[in-house]
């Protein structure tokens, strides 16, 4: 066997494997004897055929069955051992074999990687967002707190700002359901002033259309399927059947100690603080999170590259369940090329800053998840015995190891991002924030 590389340019290489027969022969041979002891023809018992027409029917097939198993090999091997880095899968060049010769050829058309160097100063232009809870925000969370936490008190009249026990029907439609609602979850004032004033009993007949902020939420309420939901613009009738509101909790001592635990937050004062302290902090990974977005978006518009256009069209038409025509492969390369160029990218800063991932780094990293989430629900000291057994029982899912990897990679990146890319600071409430990046 000889294999031969023939760079075509920086981005395209052919690989040419010479196979002799005698590379093959031996393995030829052993199939045919494997075959001749199974082998049924009538008129022979079996394992008695004779070799020569176990050959005649059967070696042509297993001649081309060992050969290319020797090909996928080989030029695998080659590939690992020669550390070419490529795009796509090899592709076989198709051309005449003349499978009497006594040396047999085939070439391989290969995309090579494009060697590039990142700049992360190129993704300074990037915004770093430090997004604060102003004092309105906090306020907001602390009566939504005291209401969370209050006493339920029924009430003789709707208010706003009142929960609303409804049954909610249009025979018609076959809308039927009992549900609970908030005055302050009907989208508009007009609407809102309806329910105002009712009482247990009064009925409230009101389009659906535009009833909601969204059409999941009239789902919820109506029990309607949800290809049923978008659009529909019906008369419904809420009948009221209970009116209540949530007095709020007094800020107290009491108070605090259920929140934080005892003596954790001693004043209201600290609660606000508290309260702007967590925010901020989740508000902060929403911030990275976007940043490092901006940053790779940056990096890929700025990190100029060739990539080897041709092979990757013409290896896209059989790379999928269905082959593609060559119009079809050129849209689909269009549609991916950004998404090659970010991972070419990833992989360059990955390797240039040592961010690989150790198992035990993944076992650190899925007990850290564990005993946040079980904090969650209130086990604040689990043992360690438990989470270990809970960590194992996780990492022997093979695509919980892939999605546990690919999130820790990625605060492994934001942190790079973060820590080497200077990027412009703005300061921003949350509400601006949301505005500035969904427009909403």
């Amino acid at each position: 066997m000889n294999i031969t590389r023939n760079n075509v340019d920086a981005l395209n290489a052919v690989i040419t494997i010479d196979l002799a027969k005698e590379d093959f022969a031996a393995n030829v041979e052993k199939v045919l004897k494997d075959y001749r002891k199974n082998a049924n023809i009538p008129g022979f018992r079996k394992g008695q055929v004779p070799a020569a027409l176990v050959k005649k029917q059967y070696g042509q097939a297993i001649m081309f069955d060992e050969v290319n198993k020797m090909l996928q090999e080989s030029l695998s091997n080659y590939l690992n051992e020669e550390k070419l880095d490529i795009l796509g899968n090899p592709l076989p060049v198709a051309k005449d074999i003349d499978w009497d010769a006594d040396t047999l050829s085939f070439d391989f058309e290969l995309g090579l990687a494009p060697e590039f160097t990142v700049d992360l100063d190129a993704a300074k232009t990037a915004a770093k967002y430090k997004i604060v809870a102003d004092e309105a925000m906090v306020n907001e969370q602390v009566e939504y707190i005291q209401k969370q936490y209050g006493k339920l008190i029924s009430k003789e009249k709707i208010e706003e700002g009142d929960d609303i026990r409804v049954k909610v029907s249009n025979q018609e439609e076959g809308i039927e359901n009992e549900t609970t609602i908030n005055v302050a979850d009907i989208r508009t004032k007009t609407n809102q002033k309806k329910f105002i004033g009712k009482k247990v009993n009064d009925e409230v007949t009101i389009s659906t259309k535009g009833l909601f902020e969204d059409d999941h939420k009239l789902m919820d309420v109506l029990k309607v399927e949800h290809d049923k939901i978008h659009g529909l613009d019906v008369e419904v009738t809420f009948t009221i059947e209970e009116i209540s509101t949530k007095e709020k909790a007094e800020l107290n001592q009491e108070f605090f100690d259920k929140l934080f635990g005892e003596g954790k937050v001693t004043s209201e004062d600290e609660l606000k603080t508290r309260i702007k302290e967590d925010a901020e902090k989740q508000f902060a990974q929403q911030a990275d999170q976007k940043f490092m977005n901006d940053a790779v978006e940056a990096l890929v518009d700025n990190t100029k590259f060739d990539l080897p256009k041709e092979f990757l069209i013409k290896w896209l038409q059989t790379a999928g369940e269905t082959d593609l025509t060559v119009e079809q492969a050129e849209e689909e390369y269009t549609k991916s090329e950004k998404g090659l160029r970010y991972q070419l990218i990833e992989g360059r800063i990955i390797t240039d800053n040592g961010l690989q991932i150790t198992f035990d780094e993944i076992k650190d990293y899925t007990s850290g998840l564990i005993k946040d989430q079980m904090a969650q629900f209130g086990q604040l000291e689990p043992s360690e015995d438990d989470v270990t057994n809970i960590v194992s029982r996780v990492l022997s899912n093979q695509e919980e190891v892939k999605r546990i990897s690919e999130q820790l990679m990625n605060d492994k990146m934001m942190k790079l991002f973060t820590e080497k890319v200077s990027g412009s600071e703005k300061e921003v409430t949350y509400k601006d924030f949301v505005k500035e990046v969904y427009g909403e």
